[in-house]
């Protein structure tokens, strides 16, 4: 006769996330002082009502507002405490087997055999270790402290037997983890061919890897090693604007913008970043209305563009370059404002045809600008940079026919 089963293990409430009910995996706590898994307030603060305005976001269980720029603190102690409870369950406690499988320790043996294995290449193990560093900020803690991790990571990337499928793990992984300054200059240092294997890997069918390789990217150029910046050849940058172009996700789109304005400081990728096709990606992602900071970003890589004459040549070319720019002039927010105005003045300066300061008054920027001279949404600079722009051609703004009563009066004199 077998003994009869153990009873199904309950799980203590204060375990349980109190969005998903489900057992936490990695449990963080807001402000507020509740813990939440951070996959599900994750999800909960990127949702579109939060999006919408980042100011009425609120703790799930206290309603209480939060702050716009909210960090999630680990709760380690909850982790531990919840470590513990799982190493004490037996076979059959009624307990998801996925979910224990997460919460259970990972010793550095393992991790190291992984390694080994992510090495040579291998798929399974390059999954396993993206697994590994999605499951918890701890277990991402580990691999990054992992000796020699960045390096095995970048060899199987870079490595000419290492198949696609392997290469775009690699970069999921890279991607995922904080690498330190230091070794992204090693890795830039030691493999000559980076920038062909992040673009062979961005040229992916496969989203994700597009996402995740042009994070990497950004990442690299935060860091600016100037050589390797400067000798970026344009297929890596044109593969870049593509995942803005194809709206890949908002955070690859992030990513992409980042990266590009990080790429801009110097004079030879400016002209490159235009002949590969940015300024009509970032217009029509303007046209598309997009997310605040998105467009922030977007200005402020149009802002470094029209820098160089051929970016101005690309945006007054563009049908809808400098009207769009305009459009967001007190519409986004005050950042917003700001690099739309410093890309006209550029503009207005350096490339100011009779076309298109036409152009400007029809489409109603000028109306505009004389409407920010007078908002309080405009910081003291950018109204200085406005009423630069405005005297610059008044005898021609002035006496058009397409600006209002309404807005002569406004007129700087």
């Amino acid at each position: 006769m077998e003994p009869p089963s153990a009873p199904p293990a309950e799980v203590p409430s204060y375990f349980l996330c109190p969005i998903s009910l489900q057992l936490m995996r990695d449990p963080v706590t807001l402000p507020t002082g509740i813990s939440y898994d951070r996959a599900a307030i994750s999800r909960w603060l990127a949702s579109p009502a939060s999006a919408a305005s980042s100011s009425s976001r609120t703790c799930p269980v206290t309603r209480q507002p939060l702050e716009p720029e909210l960090q999630l603190t680990p709760n380690d102690t909850l982790r531990r405490l919840i470590g513990s409870w799982i190493a004490t369950l037996s076979p059959g406690s009624g307990v998801d087997e996925e979910e224990v499988a997460a919460l259970r320790p990972v010793h550095r043996d393992e991790l190291a055999s992984l390694l080994s294995d992510a090495a040579t290449a291998q798929v399974g193990a390059l999954r396993k270790l993206g697994a590994l560093a999605a499951e918890s900020e701890h277990r991402r803690a580990m691999l990054e402290s992992q000796d020699g991790v960045f390096d095995v990571l970048s060899r199987v990337l870079t490595g000419a037997s290492a198949c696609s499928t392997a290469r775009e793990e690699a970069v999921g992984v890279l991607a995922s983890l904080r690498i330190p300054e230091q070794d992204l200059v090693r890795i830039v240092s030691r493999h000559g061919n980076l920038a062909a294997s992040l673009t062979a890997v961005l040229r992916s069918s496969n989203l994700q890897s597009r996402a995740q390789a042009v994070r990497l990217v950004r990442a690299l150029a935060d860091v600016a090693v100037r050589a390797w910046v400067i000798g970026l050849d344009q297929e890596l940058l044109a593969e870049v604007i593509r995942v803005v172009r194809d709206r890949v996700s908002t955070r690859a789109t992030k990513a992409a913008l980042h990266a590009l304005s990080a790429l801009c400081p110097y004079g030879r990728n400016r002209v490159k970043i235009v002949g590969a096709g940015a300024v009509p990606a970032l217009v029509e992602l303007l046209l598309d209305e997009p997310e605040r900071r998105v467009c922030e970003l977007a200005l402020a890589v149009l802002d470094r563009l029209c820098t160089c004459a051929e970016g101005r040549a690309e945006l007054v070319a563009h049908a809808a370059g400098v009207a769009v720019v305009g459009k967001k002039v007190l519409r986004v927010s005050e950042a917003a404002s700001e690099r739309a105005v410093r890309v006209l003045r550029s503009v207005v300066r350096h490339a100011a045809t009779p076309a298109v300061l036409q152009e400007m008054a029809q489409a109603g920027v000028v109306g505009k600008l004389c409407l920010a001279l007078r908002s309080e949404l405009c910081g003291v600079k950018t109204k200085e940079k406005v009423h630069e722009v405005l005297k610059l051609h008044s005898r021609v703004w002035r006496s058009s026919p397409c600006l209002s009563p309404k807005f002569l009066a406004l007129y700087p004199s």
